[in-house]
This record gives C-alpha cells, structure tokens and sequence, in this order.
C-alpha cells in the first residue's frame, strides 16, 4: 500500500528533508547561503556565507545585501541572508592576483545611494613596457543590475615598481567625505640599505597615506611636505604595510594598524603631516636577526623625529588586517572599543582604550576560524568577519 505513494518525487521530498533535518541536528552543513552558527569562546559565531576565494574587503550595501572582494579580483554579492550570487560583479578593470597583490579593499560613498558610487582598491599592472611593474590604485563605479558601470580610475600610486608585496590597501572616508588610501611600501625598503628608502621620500607614494576627493581630486589642507617634488596628496609618511584602517567615532581621526617586519606590528593613529619612521625606525627585528635578541630597527626610538605606535606587538607579529571601533550597544562592556583582524595569530584582537591610550588588549577566538582579513561593524551592530584562503567566510559575531 505504501509503495504506491512512494513516487520519485516524493521520495526526492523526503530526503531532502532527511539531509535537512540531519544538517540541523549535527551543525555542520556548509554552502553558500544560509546561516550556520557555535559558540566560541563565549561568542556566537555565525556562518553567513562560505566559498569565497581569499575575501579581502567588505561592505554593506543600503538594501541589505553585501559587496565583497576576492583578491583574485572578482568582487561578489552576497544577499542580507548570506546567499552568494554565482556571477562575479562584471566591469572591473583588469587586476594582478600575484603575490600579495590583487582586488583589495571596498567602500562606498559616504553619500551612497544619492551618489551610488562604489569605491576599490586594486594592484594595476602596468602598461607598454612597464608591464612587469604594479602598484595601488583606486578605481569607482556605479553598480547596476551585478555590472560596474562609468567606472574610473581616480588615484595611481607613483612610481609603480616591481614586486608582488606590501600594497597596503584600506579605503576610508573622513568626516568631510574625502577620502584616505592607505599605501604600502612595497618591500623596497630595508633597515639595513639606508638612504635608498620610498617610505621617506616625499616625491614617492610608497609607504604612504594619502588623501583625496571622491572624484579623485586635490582637497584642501592637506599638509606641505619639504621636498624636492613633494607629492601633493600626501597625509602621512613613513608606513611599511598598513592593511587596517578606521576612523575615530569620536574625534574623526584615522587610525590604522600595520605590519612589522618579524615583530614591531603597530596601532598608529594618523595625523596630518607626521612622519611614522618606517624603515629607519621599529619595535620590531629586520629580516635575519632573532626577536629573542631583542633587536630593534634602530632600537625601537622613535619620539621626538617620529610619531610612536599607540601599541605594538612583540616579539612575534600577528600581522595585522582589518579593524572596526565598536560604537553600537550589541556587546555590553565593550562600547568604544577597538576590534583588530589577525592574520598570522588567527585572531581578532579586542583593545580597551582610554582616550587615545591602550589600557588592555586581548586576542578573542585565537587559532579557531582561521586567518582573519577584515572586521567591519555592520549596519545592525553586529562585527562581522571575513576569512582569508580559498575557502574562506563570511561571519558575524554576536554576545
């Protein structure tokens, strides 16, 4: 009698049911949509999204959904819901994945949707004869139906060099809606080869943050910089690979962390016209010296030639990725705080302030989901996470 009703297509029904009761009950069913979650070291952590190919930046679009970037330089949507549209965003110029290069960060205008402009960071290779050299660029768009449309590019970092590393890149708009790049140097610039540094040279934007209008443009005030072809977007000099940004809820300041050589990763926050002190100065060691030697580039001095780190990290690096204040009320007891990505710690580091100075820090939910590349506080408060690798995630954290 039973088998009559035991049609192909309710027997289909029925194990879908099955997988999905038995997903359920164990937790550990992946894909690309949907939310997954567990409690990790006393927070929630939920899966939104998986499958995605080295994830690199974030950000939330006013409908809900997400834009993300893959650093081999596709960037994605995912729906408020956590489902990955299959088709890349088409329209993009074209991008290098090689080494640590590739489509980085993205951010919207602060204007957006009235001015429904996207912004990202990418390494652009270069052209004719210098198709061996890259460097950072900024290029923006306007995003219809999953195409980037009247794209353009509005910031080149000069010179493009050779190499695959160090190309920073984190987008934030200040309070006046211009807007900051973060640059790194490259990994032309060594301790031990003075005199030959891109991180100190006013007329390279190597190692840099720099500052410009949405269209691409020269705002007003940034800060003169002496020297011989002094670049005018300059905001500040003397960085080696800062790879987190964020702007101060309070007073609108940039802070930023980035990468030490073995040890000496910094928290800085950025001030116009100040020098860092990158190559010349760090907390941590150059390549091929031992961080149990306790060395120092230079010994660590920085004040009074150069603006010290608020904090560092010695003697192993956590190299540092992403960052996001916490100005929303969804984790009791860590309002204003500071949350940092953690690539080589495989953490996100959670740093107690007091005005501008660290009073605590800790790594939450170190060597449990992996690499992580950005931290951003979402719209609804929560923080959300993205994975670096070829499988990496989209998830959100909540207490």
């Amino acid at each position: 009698m039973l088998r009559r009703f035991l049609t192909p297509s309710v027997i289909a029904l029925l194990t879908l049911g099955l997988m999905a009761l038995g997903c359920a009950l164990s937790g550990l069913c992946g894909g690309q949509g949907g939310t997954q979650a567990r409690v990790v070291d006393g927070l929630r952590v939920v899966t939104l999204t998986t499958g995605l190919d080295r994830a690199w930046g974030l950000a939330f679009l006013p409908d809900g959904r997400m834009l993300v970037t893959e650093k081999n330089g596709r960037m994605r949507l995912i729906s408020a819901t956590g489902q990955l549209k299959p088709e890349p965003v088409t329209g993009l110029p074209a991008v290098r994945d090689e080494g640590q290069g590739g489509l980085m960060d993205v951010a919207l205008d602060p204007d957006h949707p009235t001015q429904p402009w996207v912004y990202w960071s990418y390494s652009e290779p270069g052209t004719g004869p210098e198709t061996r050299l890259s460097g950072t660029a900024v290029a923006r768009g306007q995003l219809v139906n999953g195409h980037m449309t009247k794209v353009e590019v509005i910031y080149r970092q000069r010179p493009k060099v050779e190499g695959s590393g160090h190309f920073g890149s984190r987008l934030v708009f200040a309070r006046d809606k211009t807007l900051f790049i973060t640059l790194g140097e490259r990994q032309k610039d060594s301790p031990s080869n003075p005199g030959t540094e891109h991180a100190q040279n006013v007329a390279s934007g190597l190692g840099k943050v720099v500052r410009i209008q949405r269209d691409g443009s020269l705002p007003p005030g940034n800060p003169r910089f002496a020297g011989d072809g002094a670049q005018p977007e300059l905001w500040s000099i003397g960085h080696r690979n800062p790879q987190g940004a964020a702007l101060h809820p309070i007073t609108g300041e940039l802070w930023l962390t980035e990468h030490g050589p073995q040890g000496g990763d910094e928290l800085n926050r950025v001030r116009a016209g100040r020098n860092f002190g990158w190559p010349l100065t760090s907390d941590g060691c150059p390549y091929g010296s031992l961080p149990a030697e306790g060395c120092r580039v230079n010994g660590g001095t920085h004040a009074p030639r150069f603006e010290a780190p608020l904090t560092t990290w010695v003697p192993l690096s956590i190299a540092p990725s992403g960052l996001a204040f916490n100005t929303g009320s969804r984790y009791p007891g860590w309002e204003g705080q500071l949350f940092a990505g953690a690539l080589k710690g495989e953490a996100v580091w959670r740093i107690k302030l007091d005005g501008d100075r660290v009073v605590e820090r800790e790594p939450l939910l170190k060597g449990r989901l992996g690499r992580i590349r950005d931290v951003r506080l979402g719209p609804d408060g929560w923080l959300y996470l993205l994975t670096d690798g070829e499988e990496g995630r989209l998830l959100r954290l909540e207490r």
